[in-house]
């Protein structure tokens, strides 16, 4: 099955090619025969005939650093006729531009397999979704109030305040449990972001790592253990984490039990989960998950081949 294939995504210039998923899955396309175009998310455009349409790029791409990818003219290509299989991978925030592009996407599902679902994304940004199991979760307040979260961390002590549609490590504090500061990060927060804000207890289990671990339409591919850096509590790879080789506790099957069959329900095909200490479950990434080189790195195994086989299965099925 030779697949045309576009990927929405960030710059192909600046991936980092040791950890870039997006990249992967390009170069996994390649060897098994599709065609790859690229294209950014304001290359979109909506006809006056209701045809959805982008100005991409053909590329070849290869894991040669400062020579990885061959770009070709700009095509004006009809998502929905000229293309089986769209990429969604650009990274968030979550934005208003972001939930356009699923609505646009959305208009093509009919002809065209989107991966991740966009209705689904739409509908289930990283620290919404997840509320959704919160008998997994640590306790989570969600609020712009400053005097909810003074009464959470009377009770709790130490907490942890981030954006709610926030990504990769970034904009997370921890407020000690006297909170001296609290009142002055709230008042940056609520000017930054005009959404609620996630707060939960500050979990000491964190200096052991928070595990990524990956499905693929709801079944588990893999997972790795990512420990903060130096001087750090945050452990994300993109803020200095580092990874390490790790399995999946009772408590983590059970958690990935009781999701996969939603998220396959969903079209969410590609979804990394995070857990803290083997029990708390604290995001579900369905926009751009990461994680999926580490993972092959340590255990041997092909993700991205993984991924492609559930997408063919699912045009198959189409």
């Amino acid at each position: 099955m030779s697949l045309r294939v576009a990927v929405q995504m960030d710059p192909i210039e600046t991936v980092n090619l040791a950890g870039d998923s997006s990249f992967a899955l390009m170069l996994a396309a390649q060897e098994r025969g599709h065609s790859v175009w690229h294209y950014d998310v304001e290359a979109l455009t909506l006809d006056a005939h209701d045809r959805l349409h982008a100005l991409a790029h053909p590329v070849t791409v290869r894991r040669v650093p400062g020579d990885h990818f061959t770009k070709g003219d700009p095509v004006r290509l009809d998502l929905g006729r000229d293309i089986d299989v769209v990429l969604m991978r650009q990274d968030p925030p979550f934005h208003m531009g972001y939930i356009t592009a699923t609505h646009l996407l959305e208009r093509i599902e009919h002809e065209t397999l989107v991966v991740n679902n966009p209705r689904s994304v739409r509908n289930a940004p990283e620290k919404v979704m997840v509320l959704d199991y919160r008998r997994f979760m640590p306790p989570t307040l969600v609020t712009r109030s400053v005097d909810e979260v003074r009464a959470f961390q009377r009770e709790h002590g130490a907490v942890v305040v981030k954006p709610i549609h926030g990504n990769g490590g970034k904009a997370i504090f921890r407020v000690p449990a006297d909170g001296d500061n609290l009142s002055a990060l709230f008042e940056v927060f609520n000017q930054t972001w005009p959404e609620p804000h996630m707060v939960q207890p500050f979990l000491p289990e964190v200096a052991q790592g928070d595990k990524r671990i990956v499905l693929i339409d709801g079944a588990v591919a893999g997972a790795i253990n990512r420990k903060p850096g130096e001087g750090e509590f945050r452990s994300n790879l993109a803020v200095g984490g580092s990874a390490e080789a790790t399995d999946l506790s009772a408590t983590e099957r059970e958690i990935c039990d009781a999701m996969g069959p939603r998220l396959k329900e969903l079209g969410l095909i590609f979804v990394g989960i995070d857990v803290i200490g083997g029990k708390y479950l604290t995001e579900i990434n369905v926009t751009s998950p990461t994680g999926i080189m580490a993972i092959d790195r340590f255990n041997g195994t092909d993700t991205p081949a993984l991924i492609w086989d559930a997408i063919e299965a699912r045009l198959q099925n189409k």
